[in-house]
């Protein structure tokens, strides 16, 4: 279940970033409202999928993620304009979430502030 709320934060973030484009120096009252929204969906997703996943692996996950649907987006919608690099680095991307995700996590040996 983490998985899947750190997965669909990471749609909320593409929403985020995609609409703070749209908001034209906050003056769009609309695509404010759904940057404020999806901002703060975002960010309780990925808090509370931080519970169970360690935080580095989770936020390279929320941001690999949302970084290529916002950019696929913009692509889609010729926003920015699509070359077969740009998917190739998109799909990158999205390979070493996948990655990620299919390593197992193993415990992590932290040394305490008094012990150096």
């Amino acid at each position: 279940m983490p998985w899947i709320v750190l997965l669909i934060s990471a749609v909320f973030e593409a929403v985020w970033a995609t609409a703070l484009g749209l908001t034209d120096g906050f003056t769009q009252p609309v695509a404010v409202a759904v940057f404020i929204v999806a901002v703060v969906l975002s960010m309780c997703g990925l808090g509370w999928a931080v519970k169970t996943i360690p935080i580095g692996t989770a936020y390279a996950v929320w941001v690999g993620i949302g970084a290529a649907l916002t950019v696929a987006y913009a692509m889609v919608t010729s926003v920015e304009p699509a070359s077969p690099a740009r998917i190739i680095f998109i799909a990158g991307i999205i390979a070493a979430v996948i990655g990620l995700k299919l390593v197992p996590a193993g415990k992590s040996e932290r040394v305490e502030e008094h012990q150096l």
